[in-house]
């Protein structure tokens, strides 16, 4: 019997989408069930990430969403300006929901439908109907806070205008010559064709708290400041989690018996909060594990890949603390200048996750943008 039933996963966005995709290629003969409680895979979502972000063996399935590319990117800080031969790209949530139309059939997803229960051997719709399962994901995200992680926030209002953009071949990724409030503030100007511009205003900020309409009006006196304002195509917020530290066993308890992927199973760059790149290695090892994908096998698998990459964050988590701890809200940006004095192929490999020990020490190296005292205190406490 529980070879005829599906593998659920529950939740459409980034994670979930991708490891529907590439079980149905590589898996087609295991039953498979996405479940997501929209009318379309993905919501109102961009994903950004840097060419080298894209692991080995995925760059096909990353063109096949169709993602905008810049050749360059740009960095603005007080007293220093750089720009950088190193190719930024975004994905939006209708190439994602296309994709997983294209390579899933119908009957592989259930859309508007959203899960009250989640257990190992199945689930529970709102409305009371129950769906049995060979084993079950939970990929929807966090739901409120992430029990057991000491977290900062990135926090963001986009507005993407009906507006000539300024340079098409060049995305600026952080212009930090503006007023600093609640933390790290700076902008993302995205120009996604001749005629249409993402201006974005980002925070890191101590707390997830955000005022979407208050920052929505700066978005737009940005824009107007910039030549950059006009119809409004669309709005996007956004609060990603930037892990500073906790304890990793009382966020995912051994006895947890549903396996998760995405922000729930706290995949996600400690320092960016983006997970284009982990979402792509997991959909990609998921797609290549022996078994029966049951509910044990995948919660075991989903809880050990997350302890690896705990351990292999480590790093991150001790530059958070020097971020978040060390240096005052409104001097924040100095880390990120002084981080930026680096050769392009380490700050590629940092954005990647993929450090070497060499590049651990030389992020370090140098006139410090903080305290020596308030530095220690924060990696010691």
């Amino acid at each position: 019997m529980s070879s005829t039933l599906p593998l659920v996963i529950v939740g459409g966005g980034l994670a979930g989408a991708l490891a529907a995709v590439r079980l149905a290629e590589r898996r087609p003969e295991l039953p498979l069930l996405l479940v997501d409680a929209g009318k379309t895979i993905g919501g109102n979502h961009t994903w950004s990430f840097f060419d080298s972000d894209v692991p080995a063996g995925s760059q096909a399935l990353v063109a096949s969403l169709r993602p905008v590319r810049w050749p360059r990117h740009r960095v603005r800080f007080p007293g220093r300006e750089r720009e950088l031969a190193v190719a930024y790209n975004s994905i939006a949530a209708p190439a994602l929901d296309a994709l997983v139309r294209a390579r899933l059939p119908q009957s592989a997803l259930r859309l508007g439908a959203r899960a009250a229960r989640i257990t190992a051997e199945g689930i529970e719709l709102a409305d009371g109907e129950w769906i049995a399962a060979r084993g079950v994901i939970d990929a929807r995200g966090p739901h409120g806070a992430m029990p057991g992680l000491d977290l900062g926030w990135q926090k963001f209002v986009g507005i993407e205008f009906e507006a000539a953009a300024p340079e098409p071949d060049c995305a600026t990724v952080m212009d930090a010559c503006l007023p600093q409030i609640d933390g790290y503030r700076f902008v993302y100007v995205l120009p996604f064709g001749p005629d249409r511009v993402l201006v974005e205003d980002t925070y890191y900020s101590d707390a997830p708290d955000l005022d979407g309409d208050e920052v929505a009006r700066r978005v737009r006196a940005l824009a107007a400041e910039r030549g950059l304002g006009g119809y409004e195509l669309r709005r996007e917020t956004g609060v990603l989690p930037i892990l500073i530290g906790g304890d990793p066993q009382r966020f995912w308890p051994a006895e947890d018996p549903v396996a998760r992927l995405g922000l729930a199973g706290g995949f996600f760059h400690a320092t960016t909060g983006y997970s284009f790149s982990l979402a792509l290695r997991l959909a990609d090892e998921l797609s290549m594990l022996e078994g029966d994908f049951t509910g044990a096998e995948l919660a075991r698998w989903t809880r050990e890949r997350f302890l690896r990459h705990w351990r292999e964050t480590r790093y991150f988590r001790m530059l958070n603390r020097m971020l978040f701890r060390a240096a005052r809200p409104e001097e924040r940006w100095r880390v990120f200048a002084h981080f930026y004095r680096l050769p392009p192929q380490r700050i590629a490999r940092f954005y990647a996750g993929q450090l070497t020990a060499l590049d651990r020490m030389r992020i370090l190296s140098g006139r410090p943008p903080v305290s020596i005292g308030a530095a220690l205190k924060a990696l010691l406490g």
